[in-house]
């Protein structure tokens, strides 16, 4: 299986793409925007876009939407639905999708966003902006933030530490990482 990201520079976010190492079905997570880049991307690796997961329903992980669907013919899951009333596949915690080649668990971690799901596949967990590298969420309220806290320590940190965190915005981290030197999260 092959991992790329593509960096958004318009909102900071980060959009994955993962596919077979010779091509084929592909799914993309979050894309906030769908740039020529992007498609460059998809397209050299002979990617055909199939499955597009949403980690929660916020501009800067799902504008990008509409133009993908234009290009490819491909199946949404979100946990809401999204701005732009396309169909989707509602997900739930707990779910857990096989989409071609890729087996995805569905994990929800409410508090950046009620419907903030994280998605783990193999030893990746892609966590949105329920879990950034050395931060959480600022602009939550207490009741969020506590929420947020219990979820993460709950559901993530009982993983394994050597699993990879691939956030929304900024750089990649592992379990271990955010478990030690992660400010908001340690003790």
């Amino acid at each position: 299986m092959k991992l790329f990201f593509h960096f958004v520079l318009s909102n900071f976010s980060n959009t994955y793409i993962l596919g077979p190492v010779e091509g084929g079905p592909a799914l993309i997570i979050d894309p906030g925007v769908m740039d020529l880049p992007l498609l460059n991307l998809i397209e050299r690796n002979s990617f055909y876009v199939k499955h597009i997961l949403v980690t929660h329903n916020h501009a800067s992980h799902v504008n990008g939407i509409k133009t993908l669907k234009r290009v490819y013919d491909a199946d949404i899951y979100s946990n809401m639905e999204l701005p732009f009333k396309s169909e989707f596949n509602k997900i739930e915690d707990g779910d857990e999708l096989h989409l071609d080649s890729f087996d995805v668990d569905v994990i929800n971690i409410p508090g950046h966003s009620p419907d903030s799901m994280i998605f783990k596949i193999q030893n990746m967990l892609f966590t949105g902006d329920a879990l950034l590298a050395g931060e959480i969420d600022h602009d939550l309220t207490v009741f969020q933030n506590n929420e947020l806290l219990e979820k993460v320590k709950e559901k993530i940190f009982v993983m394994d530490d050597d699993i990879l965190i691939f956030p929304g915005h900024g750089s990649p981290t592992t379990v271990k990482a955010e478990k030690y030197f992660n400010p908001y999260l340690r003790g």
